[in-house]
């Protein structure tokens, strides 16, 4: 019996957590239910801003040892995600929230590497709809 593969884990910095819940149960979706997408959206207290104790924690839940991409909204949400990136384990993506975290996913699902699935998501930058 094989020993399950690491995957890179994502969390999905957001001022809402209603956005960054269903941003996260849509990559989820698209890329599978092995994929490690967790929401850090709003307050403790279920107001708008962000909470570095939130994204901690959502780290923490989605970490397998291979890695965690932070994929704030806007504003704040980056510098909450600074404030916990940690060269080597925990890498912000500068990417589109709802592309990024599902190109994100895509790529963590099939066993990418932390600097794979931070390529896949930095791609969703130049992603045309028309």
């Amino acid at each position: 019996m094989s020993t399950p593969q690491r995957l890179v884990g994502i969390v999905l910095v957001s001022h809402s957590d209603t956005l960054a819940s269903s941003a996260a149960a849509l990559a989820v979706q698209i890329a599978g239910p092995d994929v490690r997408v967790a929401p850090a959206g709003g307050t403790e207290d279920g107001g708008l801003g962000t909470s570095p104790d939130k994204v901690a924690a959502a780290i923490e839940a989605v970490d397998q040892g291979a890695g965690v991409v932070l994929i704030p909204d806007l504003g704040s949400s980056v510098l909450t995600a600074r404030l916990l990136e940690s060269p080597g384990r925990v890498a912000i993506a500068d990417v589109p929230f709802v592309e990024g975290a599902i190109a994100a996913a895509v790529q963590a699902g099939i066993g990418g590497t932390l600097q794979d699935v931070l390529a896949a998501a930095e791609d969703a930058r130049v992603y045309r709809k028309l």
